[in-house]
């Protein structure tokens, strides 16, 4: 479902809601047209497309949502569906689940200048053609869901629904009624029928975000649903039909989580036909200069300020550091220049990462592992302990983090 949004219609009676709608969507640079009324929409329509509409449910703009990508404001999943509604973004509007529907409608550009990130691009092509489900493995960071995205766009399914499941970031007690939905009375609070993420993802394409996140009580129903193309609903006695594709992702070794039976063999083997390895930014560093130049602009332009450009020392200083954060490290580390620094060319002394991970520094000799746990350790330090605040800048989620500190202080006590 990806687009460039030139145009975006907005229908909302309620003030409030419509002056935030606005402001949080300013950042698209697109042309916005904000109306209260259904009818002066459906006037409006008459004259041309938009890219992209946010309306409440109606049906009257159901023949609307063929040509332009109608966002369904509210919390009836089922309606949204009847609507053809590629997405539904629950009220009161939360920002940062706006951000993920913008994400996925526009994706992230994909720098490829290294030889290393230009065969993972041809291999994703090639895949994008076949029905077959894709893991993608790798780091944090280092890109996987833009590369699944870049997948459902390239693929037959692209009209369809791209829909995304961070399983990471789900409570357990809810995460099998997001992916199937739930009927009225299904349990204590179950006051409406609630579509879930696999009825939505009908024709189109579900990325299991961090796959390995997903309970195992949960994956043996997981498994039928992806090996038979049905389900049911937390509730319901109706089996439902669906043909979706899957994308799943991880940055956990499989082999050890299988071992450690935190993750199913057999639902390994039907979400694993075929296999993407995305390299972390150390094995593609011809991508480094690249993708920092489009940070920084984009940064600029964001922040509203002028270009900037980076100088001959910083290149060689991002060149030289590991990145055990990738992608998203270097990119916080880039908005972090383009904020403090007054100047129209990025220093060295402008970049802003622990001086002790560079390369050649008191690190070298460490195993890759040692020097990412005193990275995560070192920024915790930095961000006083708070893990939300670590999280954030590593570019991880909280459970990620948190796994990962379980881990280094079991090993602790082992020693």
């Amino acid at each position: 479902m990806g687009c460039v949004v030139r145009n975006i219609l907005i229908i909302e009676p309620e003030k409030r809601a419509r002056s935030l709608l606005i402001q949080l969507l300013k950042k698209t640079k697109a042309k916005i047209t904000a109306l209260e009324s259904c009818e002066g929409a459906l006037k409006e329509l008459e004259k041309g497309t938009y890219d992209l509409i946010f309306s409440k449910s109606n049906p009257r703009l159901k023949v609307h949502a063929a040509k332009s990508k109608l966002i369904c404001l509210g919390s009836n999943r089922l309606e949204a569906v009847e609507m053809g509604a590629i997405e539904m973004l629950p009220t009161p509007i939360d920002p940062f689940e706006l951000e993920r529907i913008l994400k996925a409608i526009n994706p992230e550009k994909i720098i490829s200048e290294s030889p290393e990130m230009k065969r993972v691009l041809e291999m994703a092509e090639k895949v994008a053609k076949s029905q077959a489900n894709v893991f993608i493995f790798g780091e944090s960071g280092t890109g996987k869901e833009v590369i699944a995205s870049f997948i459902h766009l390239h693929s037959k399914r692209k009209e369809s629904p791209f829909i995304k499941v961070n399983c990471a970031a789900l409570p357990e007690a809810l995460i099998e009624s997001e992916f199937f939905g739930h009927e009225k009375g299904a349990y204590t609070g179950a006051s409406i029928r609630r579509i879930g993420r696999f009825e939505l993802a009908d024709n189109g394409t579900l990325l299991l975000d961090e796959v390995t996140e997903i309970p195992l009580s949960l994956q043996a129903k997981l498994l039928r649903a992806v090996q038979e193309q049905e389900f049911e609903r937390l509730g319901g006695t109706q089996s439902i039909k669906v043909n979706v594709r899957f994308i799943s992702t991880s940055n956990r070794n499989m082999k050890e989580a299988i071992q450690e039976k935190v993750f199913r063999e057999d639902l390994y083997y039907r979400l694993n036909v075929v296999p993407l390895y995305l390299p972390p930014l150390r094995e593609r560093k011809g991508d480094i200069i690249p993708l920092a130049e489009y940070f920084l602009q984009k940064s600029c332009e964001d922040n509203q300020q002028k270009i900037k450009s980076l100088s001959e020392g910083a290149m060689k200083k991002l060149l030289s550091y590991s990145w055990p954060g990738n992608i998203r490290e270097l990119s916080n580390v880039i908005e972090h220049a383009v904020v403090l620094s007054r100047k129209l060319v990025i220093e060295e002394k402008d970049l802003n990462f622990c001086v002790e991970m560079e390369v050649g520094l008191p690190t070298a000799g460490l195993s890759l592992e040692e020097v990412k746990k005193r990275h995560i350790l070192e920024t915790l330090k930095t961000c006083n302990n708070n893990r939300t605040k670590t999280a954030e800048a590593l570019g991880v989620s909280v459970r990620t983090l948190r796994n990962k500190l379980k881990k280094y202080l079991s090993s602790s006590l082992d020693k």
